[in-house]
C-alpha cells in the first residue's frame, strides 16, 4: 500500500500503523481518508476498544491537513452489526457499565464537532451502534441489499449515543419513533424514501461512489467553508431563525474577506480548479 496513511488506536500519531486486531484499517488517497470497520468474521461488530479506536481515527483524520473528507465503510457483507455480543454480555457487570459511561473518553456526538465531512458507504447491514455511526455521517450511500435497524428496544435498551436526537432531525418525529420504538428492520428503498439515505446503489458501486463524492469535495470545496457549513447546520438545529440568520450574515462577511473566496474567483477567471489552503484554525 504505497502512498497510503494508516490510522488507529487512540493516541496514535498520523502515519502510525494500526496494531493488529484493532478492528479498523484506513487509507488516504487524493485527500480522502477511507476507514473500514474490519472484523468481517464478526459482522464488523464493535468492542469498546474498537469504538474508541474509530473515534480516535476520526480525530486523527480531522487533524491531518492532507485529509479533506472521510469515508467510513465495512469490510465484507456488513457495515456494522452494532456492539459485539460478548461486549454486551460484559455490561451485565456494573464495573463494565461504569467504564462505558464514565471512561469512554469521547463525547458520543464527536463526529458533529469535527470540521471534516463524513460520508458513510453502508455496504450492508447496520444495526444498533452500527446504524448510529451511519447517522453521524453527513451523507449516506446505501447498498441495495442493506438492511437497517435501531434494534435497541428489542434488547431492552434505550436510544443510545444520541440517536433519539439525531433521527427526528434526519427523518422527522414520526419516522424516528417508528424506527426507535419498533426496532424493526428496513430495507434501503424504505430508508431512501424516509430521507435516511441520499443514494442507493448496487453493493459493488457503493464504496467507489462514496469515495468519488468525497474526492470531489476534497478537490473543489473550500475546507474552511465546509467546516463552517457543518457547524451552521448542526448548531442551527438548536437556534431560532433570527439568531441563525444574524450569525449567517457575520459568517458570510468573514468568508467574503477570506482567501478562499478570492481563490475561487481567480480560478474561475483563469479557467482552473481552485487551489484552496488548509482549513482555517485547523
Amino acid at each position: 500500500m504505497s502512498n497510503v496513511t494508516e490510522e488507529g488506536r487512540m493516541g496514535w500519531s498520523v502515519g502510525e500503523a494500526a496494531p493488529a486486531g484493532c478492528g479498523l484499517r484506513a487509507a488516504t488517497h487524493d485527500g480522502v481518508r477511507t476507514i473500514w470497520f474490519d472484523r468481517p468474521d464478526r459482522r464488523n461488530a464493535m468492542t469498546l476498544d474498537m469504538f474508541r479506536d474509530y473515534y480516535a481515527a476520526l480525530l486523527a483524520a480531522d487533524r491531518d491537513p492532507a485529509v479533506r473528507a472521510v469515508v467510513v465503510t465495512g469490510t465484507g457483507d456488513w457495515f456494522c452489526a452494532g456492539a459485539d455480543p460478548q461486549a454486551l454480555g460484559a455490561l451485565l457487570d456494573p464495573r463494565h457499565r461504569d467504564l462505558l459511561v464514565r471512561e469512554f473518553g469521547f463525547p458520543p456526538h464527536l463526529p458533529l464537532t469535527l470540521g471534516t465531512p463524513i460520508v458513510a458507504a453502508v455496504n450492508g447491514g447496520a444495526a444498533g451502534l452500527g446504524l448510529v455511526h451511519a447517522l453521524y455521517a453527513d451523507v449516506r450511500f446505501l447498498a441495495e441489499q442493506a438492511r437497517l435497524a435501531t434494534a435497541f428496544s428489542r434488547l431492552g435498551l434505550v436510544a443510545e449515543y444520541g440517536s433519539a436526537w439525531l433521527l427526528p432531525r434526519l427523518v422527522g418525529v414520526g419516522n424516528a419513533l417508528d424506527l426507535l420504538v419498533s426496532g424493526r428492520k428496513i430495507d434501503a428503498a424504505e430508508a431512501y424514501r424516509m430521507g435516511l439515505a441520499q443514494r442507493v446503489l448496487p453493493r459493488d458501486e457503493v464504496l467507489p461512489a462514496a469515495q468519488a463524492y468525497a474526492a470531489d469535495l476534497a478537490a473543489h470545496c473550500s475546507p474552511t467553508s465546509v467546516a463552517v457549513i457543518r457547524q451552521q447546520v448542526w448548531s442551527g438545529l438548536e437556534t431560532g431563525a433570527a439568531e441563525a440568520g444574524a450569525d449567517s450574515m457575520r459568517l458570510m462577511a468573514e468568508s467574503l474577506a477570506g482567501a478562499d473566496f478570492a481563490e475561487a474567483l481567480a480560478g474561475q477567471v483563469q479557467g482552473r480548479a481552485p487551489r484552496y489552503a488548509g482549513r482555517s484554525g485547523a
